[in-house]
């Protein structure tokens, strides 16, 4: 009898000690108050690599190496080239990284010889089978893995491409999702998702169809979710001559998106790349996308504070949102920094540049 009380005891000193240590380490992840700075994500056409960029206010862009990559496609792709990098900060206070696993010039470059992996007419323009996914606690030290997506599971091996891929924690399941496009030899672009597994470098679930583009024959790609209140807000490419930026909404992160026919950016040349992103202390959002049919490369950009109307922000260094030092970025990501995480990147890559 003495020996289980004694065990008793035991256990619940060693809770009262836990309890203010997991505390600490969940209040150790930094919420939008701790926020002071904006990293984005993004490559270039010309180097298929990954670049940084830091903003103190969210308008005026700083890339952290003067324009040069922070990692080189060559070293962490299949095929010699990343596009499309995504970043997030997870619930364990690491940041996530997704990048498409393709170079699309690697014949020019003298990297294969053929335009593309397989060939073009069975497995359509730029075909992939990889994701690049990498993990890091400080932005500067990375692990990496590659997923082949077509080795993944039975029946898979025929997909034409992995393209865009973004993360998202689902707080039901408790795992993180990717969400990506897929396509089944040369067909229509569909949007996909699934879950990873814990250590970050496989895929959980075999996937699954997101959402269902109600007109026939339309190619839609590059989703964003955006998670405001208890509402989903997926912004995606639909390819309808020229290009744009739609919106699904749904009360659930994996169904029930409800197709709107309006166009939500406001160019009159075709874009992509749509991402979303929060204003540090404010009730407003900024829809960045890539215009792609322009020359050169450019990011445009509206704001909203209802995810209905949205004000027209103009292009880079156009308008109210400036670059510093880097021209034609391609398909970006933004989140939110605290200080001590800004200041510490700007230090890794000598950026003289105070928060």
């Amino acid at each position: 009898m003495k020996s289980k009380i004694l065990r008793m005891v035991l256990a619940l000193m060693v809770c009262a000690w836990l309890n203010p240590v997991l505390a600490q380490q969940k209040a150790a992840i930094p919420t939008e108050k701790d926020m002071s700075a904006y990293l984005m994500v993004y490559f270039k056409d010309d180097s298929h690599s990954l670049y940084f960029a830091l903003s103190k206010d969210g308008y005026t862009f700083t890339d952290v190496n003067n324009g040069t990559p922070i990692i080189a496609g060559d070293t962490i792709a299949e095929q010699k080239g990343v596009r499309d990098p995504y970043i997030m900060r997870g619930p364990d206070g690491y940041f996530y990284m997704a990048m498409t696993d393709l170079h699309i010039f690697a014949k020019q470059k003298g990297l294969r010889d053929t335009e593309w992996e397989r060939d073009g007419k069975e497995f359509g323009w730029g075909n992939n089978k990889n994701l690049v996914l990498m993990k890091s606690k400080d932005l500067i030290h990375w692990t990496h893995s590659l997923l082949r997506v077509d080795k993944a599971f039975p029946g898979w091996q025929h997909i034409g491409c992995a393209w865009a891929p973004e993360l998202i924690y689902d707080e039901q399941a408790g795992k993180i999702m990717v969400y990506f496009t897929i396509r089944f030899r040369n067909g229509n672009t569909q949007l996909y998702y699934a879950y990873l597994n814990k250590d970050f470098n496989a895929l959980e679930t075999e996937p699954k169809l997101l959402f269902q583009h109600p007109k026939a024959n339309i190619q839609y790609l590059d989703a964003d979710i955006t998670k405001v209140g208890d509402k989903f807000h997926m912004f995606y490419v639909s390819q309808e001559n020229p290009a744009g930026i739609k919106q699904a909404v749904s009360n659930s992160l994996t169904s029930g998106y409800v197709y709107d026919d309006k166009w939500y950016d406001p160019e009159p040349k075709s874009c992509e790349a749509p991402n979303v992103w929060k204003r540090i202390g404010q009730d407003k959002w900024v829809l960045m996308y890539d215009i792609f049919s322009i020359h050169p490369h450019n990011f445009g950009f509206s704001e909203t504070t209802d995810f209905k109307n949205f004000t027209n922000l103009g292009r880079f260094n156009e308008g109210v949102m400036k670059t510093t030092n880097f021209s034609s970025p391609k398909h970006g990501a933004v989140i939110h920094l605290t200080k001590k995480e800004a200041e510490n990147v700007a230090k890794n890559w000598n950026l003289k540049m105070k928060f």
